[in-house]
């Protein structure tokens, strides 16, 4: 754990150190979001905050290559999530510049996907009555898909100022105590990819946030978002495909459905705010990628709750559900339905209903 710890911290600094020269190549690069009708934003703020992200990242790997721990989990599978994170961001990079169409985007995200297939990432089973295993063009295609609606789900969240870091951060701190949990109770290798890219998505997360919170000076942007999303999906998917799930049925040893489930319930809020965006546009006959202002935290801020406020708002409703899902594999159930409920009734507590107050 003091190694994850050890990474996390170099990922964050390294973040926050960098974040500042990445704003200023943005702004020479003209790589900035203009004030629209749909923003919430009140001046020009450059983007291309998922390069600080990515540069830590690249970094960060190459100084605990030679951690005893850590060093362990570079793999064929932990390159292949970087090459194609790589790949994505600067897809995201040039949406950022340049704002290519919906269709581009979709099919770059499904390039990155493919790469994660290249290097034999893709899900392998579901845990459907027993356990099925996948023919192999179903599982790619499932792949495809599951990366592009993750990535997609981080993308649509990120409207305020801080939020979506703040969202993936607890996400990804979820999903790292679920993967290095899983090795600690059930004597899997703690060295896993899985727990090093999540541990590394926190620490960029908290890095890039004294910059990101509002008033914020940088906007992750597409590269950021995309970026973010494709990694979390990565992750889940590989650790997926470390998990014997016969042998985890067959022992009772946990739900060996968690892997699979638990991006989809950390990631509950940006998802339904995804799925809900579209459904409500093709509904009335738009694009489903159609900007609008009717997104969650549009609606909370409706309400009277300040930029701040809806953040925190949801990073407690994220919490809300991340926490006991990651939490139920290893307690009793009732214990983790506790943990959910005081999270619940603190979130309820911060939702401001009527008149507009600070944080």
């Amino acid at each position: 754990m003091r190694e994850y710890l050890l990474t996390l911290v170099i990922a964050a600094a390294l973040t926050y150190m960098l974040t500042p020269l990445i704003r200023n190549l943005a702004l020479r690069n003209k790589a900035v979001a203009h004030v629209r009708d749909r923003d919430i934003h009140t001046e020009t703020t450059p983007r291309w905050g998922g390069v600080a992200m990515w540069v830590s990242m690249a970094i960060t790997l190459v100084m605990v290559n030679s951690l005893e721990l850590v060093g362990k989990a570079y793999s064929r599978e932990l390159l292949g999530i970087f090459l194609a994170a790589t790949f994505v961001l600067f897809l995201g990079m040039l949406d950022d510049r340049f704002e290519l169409d919906a269709v581009t985007k979709l099919a770059g995200q499904g390039l990155a996907a493919g790469i994660l297939l290249l290097f034999g990432i893709q899900i392998l089973w579901l845990p459907i009555d027993g356990i099925i295993v996948l023919p192999t063009n179903i599982g790619q295609l499932l792949t495809v898909l599951v990366v592009i609606v993750i990535i997609n789900a981080v993308n649509f969240v990120d409207g305020l100022d801080g939020l979506a870091a703040g969202i993936v951060a607890i996400s990804a701190a979820s999903f790292f105590g679920f993967s290095y949990l899983l090795a600690v109770e059930n004597g899997f290798s703690r060295a896993g990819a899985p727990s090093l890219v999540t541990a590394i998505v926190i620490g960029t997360c908290i890095g890039f946030l004294p910059h990101n919170i509002h008033p914020a000076r940088i906007f992750m942007g597409d590269s950021g978002s995309m970026f973010l999303g494709l990694v979390l999906a990565a992750a889940a998917i590989t650790l997926m495909g470390q998990i014997d799930a016969n042998a985890v049925f067959s022992e009772n040893i946990g739900p060996a459905a968690l892997p699979l489930l638990l991006p989809f319930a950390v990631l509950a809020i940006p998802l339904f705010d995804f799925l809900s965006a579209v459904f409500r546009r093709i509904r009335r006959g738009r694009s489903p990628f159609a900007p609008d202002k009717e997104h969650l935290h549009h609606k909370l801020m409706s309400w009277g709750n300040t930029q701040e406020r809806t953040s925190v708002i949801l990073y407690f409703l994220t919490a809300t559900l991340a926490l006991p899902a990651m939490l139920s594999a290893f307690i009793p159930l009732w214990g983790a339905i506790i943990v959910g409920c005081v999270l619940l009734f603190l979130t309820a507590l911060l939702t401001n209903r009527k008149t507009k107050v600070g944080i």
